[in-house]
């Protein structure tokens, strides 16, 4: 059995993780065009390189088709369930930083905490006779965060473009979003809540606690780990 590695199969990521990977004298590379989602390894025999997008490898780690895979922190939280029973994080990768944030109108000047937005859902909810929108792509992980924190008065609504212009649009009234410079948010008249930090995202090498692994797979493993970590 050849052990199978998920890299992220485009962009900054992927080129980040081959670099990553090279500097300890692991190889990988795309063969073929742009369109074909083929690599190979070099510097380590019995690993198979598959480039998917960073999307659906947490998806794939879960279900035991790659044993490893490199991925966002936030990806795999709020795709998975029960993540860490799934998955095991083996090494922080120091690149791909972002940070999931929540953030409101500028103009909202009296609204700076978690405490002061719930107060402000209420009140909406009282004039306008529905609740809060709150735009994002990662409602699993904002559901838990304002559930934690007693904030109940809202409603999440799904974004698939730029989430950051919804407020903008009017099709919603705050936003949670991954960030990493606030540029965007700024451009947006947003503000970050200031205890609106849902969680420090970061790329990350994982180990499938699911995919099945033979003697000569799990020897792979404890080689490459050698490699990447001694």
């Amino acid at each position: 059995m050849m052990l199978k590695l998920g890299v992220p199969s485009k962009g900054r990521l992927m080129e980040k993780t081959f670099d990553w990977f090279g500097q300890r004298g692991v190889q990988l590379q795309r063969t073929g065009s742009e369109r074909e989602y083929a690599g190979r390894v070099d510097g380590i025999d019995n690993v198979n390189l598959i480039l998917l997008s960073a999307g659906e490898i947490p998806r794939e780690l879960a279900a035991g088709r790659i044993h490893l895979g490199v991925t966002g922190t936030d990806l795999v939280q709020e795709k998975l369930a029960l993540w860490d029973q799934l998955v095991e994080p083996l090494a922080e990768l120091n690149f791909g930083h972002a940070d999931l944030i929540l953030a409101v109108p500028q103009a909202w000047i009296d609204v700076d905490t978690l405490d002061d937005l719930d107060a402000a859902a209420a009140a909406f909810r009282a004039r306008h006779g529905f609740r809060m929108r709150i735009a994002t792509k990662y409602h699993r992980l904002v559901r838990e965060f304002l559930r934690q924190h007693g904030v109940a008065d809202y409603a999440l609504v799904d974004s698939q473009g730029a989430t950051e212009g919804t407020v903008a649009n009017e099709t919603a009234e705050a936003i949670a979003d991954i960030t990493s410079s606030g540029e965007t948010l700024r451009a947006n008249h947003l503000k970050v809540l200031s205890d609106g930090l849902i969680l420090q995202s970061q790329a990350t090498l994982w180990r499938s606690r699911t995919a099945e692994i033979d003697k000569e797979a799990r020897a792979t493993l404890n080689a490459l780990n050698e490699k990447l970590f001694s």
